[in-house]
């Protein structure tokens, strides 16, 4: 007797339907599973032996073949062990699933029989919802997540036997409760902390109000890397889309907990220097997604951005541009979301002191060429904003003068300038001024009589690309929107020019 189960696989971060065959036949006993299983699927046979024994079925004496179609998918993980001994116990008569005709099993066996959570549950609910499935079961501790996927009925299932006394109609399981994750949580350090900086606070209220990309040089203690890690407090909170975009990154990664389903504040990630291309963009035998997918919707933050290896700098080119990671292997190919705001922070040398006031930079002139151009021009072209940080005087330092403005406050403007974004381009259109394309440019950037010669004489000066000229617009519409001024004006033109990248950083 053959019965087929509806499963679900992961292919990336997405989800597809899989179908568990499992056929009973005379022969020799022997338990076989086929359609490009890994060897965790291979070694749920075991795991599914020992589980129906222990929760009081018999294991059939026969030959047993797993098939999982489609065959030509490689399978990984142990999410198949469930549909995989709910197969075996309907063909063998001890199961049935005649009220369960549009329901889908995932989820992984101990031994005795209790079922454990695994990893991407969301993605999988998302496409067994699109798949026509009604019905999911998967392990308890997994439910809240795969609730999320809303137009699904969540059956939470503790033990196999608890799974057979509902598909008996003895005892059915509960529908889990849509997750409710209450008020966001608040968004980390504040503003009101950093002492000083003011050119600095303003480029990240700039790059957080429109999405745009930011490098800060300094010398050591000046502040970069803790207004850096304050900058989430500042971004807007996320729309449903993109937490729910996040989640199913981290719900792949296995990040996710029954406690916190799901991810509810903008991620920001901060790899160490010594990080692999591989790591930083996502990869290896079985491809698996890496820290620029892991900061999508969020920020990525590169401290001293120098010391990062060349080809790991150079691997951010294209995903800055195209907002997602395209991972090509032998076995195929898979694609990652990483549209993320890249937050850089760097010295001026490799003392780091090189400019300052007190004249302790012992790095002579080659060696300060030689560190900044581990930077490349084409990667700088593609950062709006560079900002010096210099360090701060004593009477900054000592707490004088009035306090610091604090996150609320920068928040609020930066969410009204996303207000007039959103408005803006709709609902299909760019999420923030960094995104937009040629088209928008062309409408929404128009210069008049007194910004086109202001940038026709920036444009030789600094020597700018077509694609520096269009960040430049970009930022323009950013402060003109901080400003809520309906076109570009010529101050505004001009603060987007001065944060283009210093001389010594283009040499």
């Amino acid at each position: 007797m053959v019965c087929s189960v509806t499963s679900l696989g992961l292919r990336g971060v997405a989800g597809y339907p899989v179908a568990a065959e499992c056929a009973l036949s005379g022969g020799l006993p022997a338990f076989d599973v086929v359609g490009l299983p890994d060897a965790a699927v291979k070694e749920a046979r075991e795991r599914v032996r020992s589980a129906v024994k222990s929760s009081g079925f018999e294991f059939p004496v026969s030959r047993i073949t797993v098939n999982l179609a489609p065959a030509d998918q490689r399978k990984g993980g142990t999410v198949y062990d469930l549909p995989i001994l709910v197969g075996i116990l309907c063909a063998g008569g001890q199961m049935s699933l005649k009220n369960e005709e549009n329901s889908a099993f995932l989820g992984e066996l101990s031994l005795d029989g209790r079922l454990r959570p695994v990893s991407g549950v969301l993605p999988m609910a998302l496409a067994a919802e699109r798949a026509g499935v009604r019905r999911l079961f998967v392990p308890a501790d997994n439910a809240p997540e795969a609730t999320l996927a809303q137009g699904l009925e969540v059956l939470p299932v503790r033990t196999v036997e608890e799974l057979a006394r509902h598909l008996s109609g003895e005892r059915p399981i509960a529908p889990a409760p849509a997750w409710q994750g209450g008020p966001p949580p608040v968004q980390g350090p504040d503003f009101s902390e950093v002492k000083g900086q003011e050119q600095a606070k303003r480029a990240l209220e700039i790059a957080a109000a429109g999405g745009h990309h930011v490098l800060m040089s300094g010398s050591p203690g000046s502040g970069k890397s803790m207004m850096a890690k304050r900058l989430p407090g500042i971004l807007p909170d996320m729309t449903r889309a993109e937490a729910l975009a996040c989640t199913e990154i981290y719900s792949v990664m296995g990040l996710t907990t029954r406690e916190r389903p799901m991810v509810r504040r903008r991620p920001f990630r901060s790899p160490h220097h010594t990080i692999s291309a591989a790591g930083m963009t996502g990869g290896g035998p079985v491809p698996r997604p890496g820290e620029i997918s892991l900061a999508h919707n969020g920020v990525l933050f590169l401290d001293e951005l120098p010391e990062f290896h060349a080809d790991v700098l150079e691997a951010l080119r294209q995903p800055l541009e195209d907002g997602q990671t395209q991972i090509s292997r032998v076995s195929g190919s898979v694609t990652y979301p990483s549209r993320f705001m890249l937050v850089c922070a760097m010295n001026p040398c490799k003392c780091g002191w090189y400019g300052h006031p007190s004249g302790r930079c012992t790095c002579t002139p080659q060696a300060v060429r030689r560190y900044l151009s581990r930077l490349s021009g084409p990667m700088l072209d593609r950062i709006d904003i560079c900002v010096d940080v210099p360090s701060l005087d004593y009477e900054e330092l000592s707490g004088g003068g009035a306090p610091a403005e604090g996150s609320e406050a920068i928040r609020a403007r930066v969410n009204a300038a996303r207000a007039l974004q959103t408005a803006r381009y709709g609902p299909e259109g760019p999420a923030c001024n960094a995104q937009m394309g040629p088209k928008e440019l062309r409408e929404y950037c128009k210069l008049d009589e007194a910004c086109r010669r202001l940038i026709r004489g920036a444009y030789d000066r600094l020597g700018l690309t077509a694609r520096g000229y269009d960040r430049i617009l970009r930022v323009a519409r950013t402060i003109a929107d901080l400003d809520g001024a309906e076109a570009i004006e010529a101050h505004h033109l001009a603060e987007a020019l001065q944060y283009r990248p210093p001389e010594h950083l283009r040499a």
